[in-house]
């Protein structure tokens, strides 16, 4: 087999009753038929007690698939469980460390906190509420039944959930309270995922807090009150205040481009100023599915409270980035 452990892929509804080949190739829509049934006739594909399936067997809507196939399944070991701050029947809330994805993105395997959490539980429903950007940090909602899923993302839609962030950016920072109400829409540029306060962009309000200064950071507390695709990101940046390690805002679009063709380097930490943005999902108020107020927090992590401590660590000074 091709990797130690297998991708598991729960078969959905509209896969029922199709021929495996053609149910893969489907999924995996990057990956021809002739290159899924070559995978399965090497049996790399598996029910979920591991005995080997044949092209033609019919999938049918639940069944548990163990995908040992190269590059849709794991070339490395599962990195640990995040943290579970708190669980119950209904759902359960986790502290995402900066760098584990929410969600796959694309057909090659990479490990994401969804993956890790459906191999905890094999067939149990899992669901994500919400979802913060891989390099944040922190506190992250998920469902375990369908019923929970719903209720909790209409709180999510109406705006119904209290979500506060912690924020690294450089000092100085002249006030200590400020409210954006701008909003939000595509930047237009070279970086398609790019945002921007725009007139004709979607309604989007943040509150802001200076919690704590020192000579060289400033720790803000950001409030959304909209959900916004980077919301916090782009609106410190309309304040002339982006986020350290930030590599999309605040910094030329080059350093995010050669981030995502050759990883952060030397390069691209010098241009943002840290390994990753200092973004922390802190806390999050929502009401329950079965009645009274879940509140569940996230201390600082441990990088973003090593660079407050000694912001010498940070790969440049107080004066800020070079421009190439």
């Amino acid at each position: 087999m091709a990797s130690r452990d297998p991708r598991i892929l729960i078969v959905p509804e509209v896969g029922d009753g199709m021929r495996l080949d053609r149910f893969l190739a489907k999924r995996f829509r990057d990956r021809s038929r002739a290159w899924c049934a070559k995978g399965i006739r090497d049996n790399e594909v598996c029910d979920a007690n591991d005995r080997p399936l044949r092209a033609a067997h019919r999938v049918r809507d639940g069944d548990v698939l163990h995908l040992y196939l190269q590059g849709i399944a794991p070339s490395t070991s599962p990195p640990p469980l995040p943290p579970i701050l708190h669980e119950d029947e209904r759902l359960l809330v986790v502290n995402k460390p900066a760098g584990l994805l929410t969600h796959p993105a694309g057909t090659n395997f990479v490990w994401s906190l969804i993956g890790l959490l459906k191999a905890r539980a094999p067939g149990e429903h899992v669901n994500l509420v919400h979802r913060i950007d891989r390099d944040t940090s922190g506190v992250l909602l998920v469902a375990k039944d369908l019923e929970a899923d719903r209720f909790l993302k209409e709180k999510f839609f109406k705006g119904e959930v209290n979500k506060a962030y912690d924020a690294l950016v450089r000092s100085p920072v002249t006030w200590d309270e400020r409210v954006v109400d701008a909003p939000i829409g595509a930047k237009g540029e070279v970086v398609r995922i790019c945002r921007a306060v725009r007139d004709d962009g979607l309604e989007a309000k943040t509150s802001f807090s200076v919690l704590r200064r020192n000579e060289t950071l400033t720790h803000i507390r950001c409030q959304i009150h909209t959900g916004r695709t980077h919301q916090i990101r782009v609106h410190l940046e309309h304040l002339g205040l982006p986020i350290v390690g930030d590599r999309l805002y605040g910094v030329p679009a080059e350093v995010f481009l050669r981030a995502y063709d050759h990883g952060v380097d030397a390069f691209v930490m010098e241009q943002a100023g840290a390994p990753r943005q200092a973004l922390h999902a802190r806390r999050l108020r929502v009401e329950h599915p079965d009645g009274g107020l879940l509140d569940v927090e996230a201390p600082m992590p441990s990088d973003m409270s090593g660079w407050w401590n000694d912001p010498s660590l940070l790969p440049y000074g107080a004066a800020g980035p070079p421009i190439p």
